[in-house]
């Protein structure tokens, strides 16, 4: 569990970067904030593709290695982002960071699943899923006080390390993961036909574009409409990390009982919290308390989404997770496009307006055809 849990850390901190350090990377391109924020989308994109490719191309692999392989790729894309000259190049190491993505995310559930006992299943997703919350209190504000003091590439050269410490703990740890489920393309094909699946991927579509497209462009808000200094906006990004591991652990116990009040609970508060800051966006404290608190919020919908899928399809898990993966990168890309869209046209406030709109859809959604808690 450790090394999955470290895998994911490893890979979350490289995909959060350019959230943190989006002003910095605009600057330093030449380009605007909308086209750097698309950093996000090309990650999310491939990722999307990858999450169910992955299982299909490596089946016949021990999933110990293909992990470790993942892994190597994340190096790599580090790497890159690191020596990046131009927007291209800087999409490129993204697009490379996209694959490792993918292929890691759709393998981890199905791989707890055979380390720990089915009762505990949500449990354990939540310590593995407790890498995401460790990772943005990491990534998001360190990722931002970098970027000011030393240039917003050593936050790259820190992911970099910490993608090789990632690598030597998992060729050390991970045991042999022989391939069980042996997904193939009719076996996805009959995935989306079962009611509970396609609910699932519709409501992380409208949920995770929503929280992305909010997310995604919190600094330009901080910044322009909130007028934070670097020092705040550390400060406030660290709250929301914080709030994420809180809200992660918060979750895993919810989503035992119900997944389905897990993810609406979450939802719901953030859809106020996105109000609070098209109201009241300029107040300092409004916008400190929203943000971490979004964080808080957010902590529930990896471990909800992760077992509503894997309970829907138990005896395909591998292939029900490279579609949930799928469905997150596609919604992480519409939040990253739609809310950029609305920032370059209408001002920093654009991520909250698409959040609000989006996650209501999508909580209401799972609280009308979400899964219901068994008798």
């Amino acid at each position: 569990m450790a090394s999955l849990t470290l895998g994911v850390f490893g890979l979350v901190t490289a995909e959060f970067l350019p959230a943190s350090l989006l002003t910095a990377m605009a600057a330093d391109l030449g380009i605007s904030a909308g086209a750097a924020g698309q950093t996000v989308t090309a990650t999310a994109l491939v990722g999307a593709v990858a999450a169910p490719s992955i299982p299909l191309l490596t089946r016949r692999f021990d999933r110990r290695a293909v992990m470790v392989a993942l892994t190597l790729l994340l190096v790599l894309s580090n790497l890159l982002a690191v020596t990046a000259s131009s927007l291209g190049v800087l999409l490129a190491a993204r697009v490379i960071l996209g694959v490792a993505l993918g292929g890691f995310w759709s393998m981890a559930a199905a791989l707890a699943m055979r380390l720990v006992p089915e009762r505990l299943f949500a449990r354990a997703m939540s310590v593995i899923l407790a890498g995401v919350s460790v990772a943005t209190v990491c990534a998001a504000p360190l990722g931002a006080w970098m970027g000011e003091v030393w240039g917003w590439r050593s936050a790259f050269v820190a992911a970099g390390a910490l993608s090789l410490v990632t690598l030597a703990t998992q060729i050390a740890t991970l045991p042999a993961l022989p391939p069980k489920d042996n997904p193939d393309l009719r076996v996805l094909g009959e995935l989306l036909t079962r009611p509970g699946v396609r609910v699932a991927l519709l409501a992380v579509l409208l949920v995770i574009s929503g929280h992305f497209a909010g997310f995604t462009y919190i600094r330009p808000l901080m910044e322009n409409v909130t007028h934070l200094p670097v020092s705040a906006i550390t400060a406030i990004l660290l709250g929301y990390g914080i709030g994420g591991f809180f809200g992660n652990l918060a979750g895993g116990v919810l989503a035992e009982r119900s997944e389905r009040r897990a993810i609406v609970a979450g939802g719901s508060l953030i859809v106020v919290l996105a109000a609070s800051l098209l109201l009241a966006g300029s107040s300092t404290w409004v916008t400190a308390v929203a943000v971490v608190l979004w964080g808080f919020a957010f902590g529930a919908f990896p471990v909800g989404f992760q077992t509503w899928i894997v309970r829907a399809a138990p005896d395909q898990a591998e292939g029900a997770g490279g579609l949930l993966v799928a469905a997150f990168q596609i919604a992480i890309a519409s939040g990253a496009i739609g809310g950029g869209m609305l920032v370059d046209h209408i001002g920093a406030l654009g991520g909250p307006t698409f959040a609000a709109a989006a996650i209501t859809l999508g909580t209401l959604l799972t609280l009308r055809h979400g899964p219901r808690a068994a008798a």
